[in-house]
């Protein structure tokens, strides 16, 4: 196949930032694409496969754009764009142009993908949203900076955040402590997203006040929960009688985003769970949104967005062998 040789001029103040400290970026476009890069002065020449060259050229700009904008340049920034490349890469560009809210430490938070993206508009526009998606995907970090900002704002009187007290398959046994002090380990992702975006002064005296709730699901039943942000977080490990217990709570003014993994479900073996019965049931509701964010949204170490692919690989691989119809079964046998 014959090379191709694509010459293009990029700002000399982003060349530092899109090339990498010792080209690593460019090391990583070059191993994703099969091309070759080299700069001379502004000028880059990308050679290799005509489409790849193309490829390599919308990445560079991107980062280009984002570098102008002073925003970091990160090994995750640089995966999803390569992942992305045959999407429209400007939509990407513009995920820096709004946050939601500066944490304590005045951090932005804001999406950093096209998936997250999708389900903050879904949390604005819908009064429950179902969040689903595997871990480090920013499920429940994002729902708490949408509550925390529609709290701050005034949209809501209230956060209540709850999650049902199920332990991650391991016996924790019995926990010291009055009953407060027996949950809080449950609930201690909550408040560490709250710690990190309200900090624990201001956490502590909206607790204390009763604008802010954190408890387990349980706490939930028998109450109508009106003007509040409400995150039921870990809802894959809600049976289908919780989850509607808690769907029916939500009164006038309030809004609810259930997050859940369904790769992660702690229940045992014989029962259903709640989550994945609602959204079949009530997924087609008006006023109910659903987004099902992939491995492409992790945010977290790279390493972390490979392990799920290769659980998944295992996992798809495992459903389909239970599939597969017996090899001494009748070919026109009926299955049921």
């Amino acid at each position: 196949m014959a090379e191709n040789e694509l010459i293009f001029e990029i700002s000399g103040d982003c060349l530092q930032a899109v090339f990498g400290e010792y080209d690593s970026n460019i090391l990583k476009l070059e191993a994703a694409f099969g091309t070759s890069i080299v700069n001379r002065g502004d000028n880059v020449k990308v050679t290799g496969d005509t489409d790849n060259c193309r490829k390599t050229e919308k990445v560079i700009r991107s980062l280009e754009a984002l570098a102008m904008k002073n925003e970091p340049i990160t090994e995750q920034t640089i995966n999803y764009l390569i992942e992305s490349v045959n999407e429209d890469l400007t939509a990407v560009e513009k995920l820096s142009d709004e946050y939601i809210c500066l944490t304590q430490n005045g951090r932005p938070v804001k999406p950093k993908t096209l998936g997250q993206k999708k389900y903050t508009d879904l949390i604005r526009k819908n009064t429950i949203v179902f969040g689903i998606g595997p871990a480090g995907t920013g499920k429940t970090y994002l729902a708490m900076a949408m509550a925390i900002t529609a709290f701050k704002k005034n949209e809501v009187n209230r956060i209540i955040l709850t999650r049902p007290a199920i332990e991650a398959g391991e016996k924790l046994g019995f926990l010291p402590g009055d009953l407060q002090q027996k949950v809080d380990p449950y609930l201690r992702p909550l408040y560490d997203a709250l710690y990190e975006i309200m900090g624990a002064d201001n956490f502590q005296k909206n607790m204390e006040k009763g604008l802010i709730e954190v408890a387990p699901l349980a706490y939930m039943r028998g109450r109508t929960l009106d003007n509040a942000f409400i995150v039921l977080d870990e809802a894959q490990n809600t049976t289908p009688e919780q989850m509607k217990m808690f769907l029916t709570r939500i009164g006038y003014g309030s809004k609810a985003v259930i997050t859940g993994d369904v790769t992660q479900i702690d229940l045992a073996e014989e029962k259903t769970s709640g989550l994945i019965h609602a959204v079949k049931i009530i997924g087609d509701i008006e006023g109910i949104g659903i987004i099902n964010l992939t491995n492409k949204d992790v945010v977290r170490h790279p390493l972390v967005q490979k392990i799920i692919a290769a659980y998944e690989k295992v996992e798809t691989k495992k459903f389909l062998d239970i599939k597969k119809p017996n090899r001494h079964t009748p070919r026109n046998a009926n299955f049921r």
